[in-house]
């Protein structure tokens, strides 16, 4: 058994992931759910030796000092795959998430067209957010191909590691891989400041340093696209002012009231048919309205503007559920078991 084969697998099958395990075949996710890919069973030899085929000397080495290990491989001509090699009881296994050659377009991936309007602001802060494995990478990927394709401008991405590959159409396109080209998402995004960007996406908001620099780039009239692991709006904007000491909390809110543009919310749930999956989304747009309860710390009351501003394109992640169930996509179990209020839901 090669690494190649399983990878080549996991294409045919369009799993989303591959799994390898100490006394477990090797797994793939498809549409959520984990399946075997044969009886044979791995041992701990087996997984050291089929991941330590697609590493260099220098990334044994990084790995064997600090046990954690973060890369992208790619199969010349097809998808590419996002690797996470890790140590569980002593072993060394892996984690793969498969990148498909090809960016989806916005629309392709079923988002709302205001996602389109927002991929075309000027300048400011726009966040995609969700749990991990709901297709934030490949919104902002479908994003960044949207204004390469439109726009004459100069893209900055900063990413741990590089998946969707981005060639130059009307932009130029530089892709930063952290570690490989830059010591951090924060000295990334520091000194892209000096590299006369127009965009800059940043693969993720981690800490206190990059949600820093992230303001003040999208402060000083640059369109700042990110990624966050919060479930919805209010709690994403929560999530930065927090990060903050309180003496500087007064400031991130304004700071966040001027600069955001908008959040968009996404969760992948499986269909109805059991034929894949599809995107739920919430979507908030930064109206006068919504900034002034930014500034004023009121952030409870955004889901009721919410509710009421779909002439601005907002919309909730339980009216998405509601829609979705209604036109038979997903079944009541499925919208029941994401809704924020079960109550409020049954009535709608």
């Amino acid at each position: 058994m090669e690494l190649r084969e399983l990878l080549l697998h996991t294409i045919e099958k369009q799993a989303s992931d591959l799994h390898l395990t100490e006394n477990m075949p090797p797994l793939i996710r498809i549409d959520g759910r984990i399946i075997a890919t044969s009886s044979h069973k791995l041992t701990r030899d087996d997984t050291k030796r089929l991941i330590y085929s697609v590493l260099s000397s220098d990334q044994k080495e990084k790995f064997e000092q600090d046990w954690e290990l973060d890369l992208s491989i790619a199969l010349p001509g097809l998808d590419r795959f996002r690797m996470n090699v890790h140590i569980q009881r002593g072993c060394v296994e892996a984690a793969f998430r498969r990148i498909p050659l090809l960016i989806p377009s916005l629309d392709e991936l079923g988002l709302p067209r205001i996602v389109l309007e927002l991929a075309r602001k000027p300048n400011g802060l726009v966040l995609v957010t969700g749990p991990t494995g709901v297709g934030k990478t490949t919104t902002l990927a479908a994003m960044v191909d949207l204004i390469n394709s439109e726009r004459e401008d100069i893209i900055i991405s900063i990413e741990d590691p590089i998946e969707f590959l981005h060639y130059n159409k009307k932009c130029v396109v530089k892709q930063r891989e952290v570690f490989s080209d830059t010591k951090s998402f924060s000295d990334a995004l520091k000194h892209a400041l000096r590299q006369d960007p127009n965009v800059i996406m940043v693969g993720e908001m981690r800490d206190l340093e990059t949600i820093s620099t992230t303001l003040t780039a999208a402060e000083t009239g640059h369109l700042v696209l990110a990624t966050l692991h919060t479930p919805d709006a209010p709690q994403t904007i929560e999530r930065i002012i927090d990060v903050f000491p309180p003496n500087q909390q007064h400031q991130v809110r304004l700071q966040l009231a001027d600069c955001l543009q908008g959040v968009v919310s996404q969760l992948l749930l499986p269909r109805a048919d059991n034929k894949g999956r599809v995107l739920a989304t919430e979507v908030m747009i930064a109206t006068p309205a919504i900034r002034n309860l930014i500034r004023e710390q009121e952030i409870e009351q955004i889901p009721t503007l919410m509710q009421t501003g779909s002439q601005f394109g907002m919309h909730t992640m339980d009216k998405s559920l509601k829609k979705l169930y209604k036109d038979g996509i997903i079944s009541i179990e499925t919208a029941t078991s994401k809704v924020k209020n079960p109550e409020e839901f049954k009535s709608l």
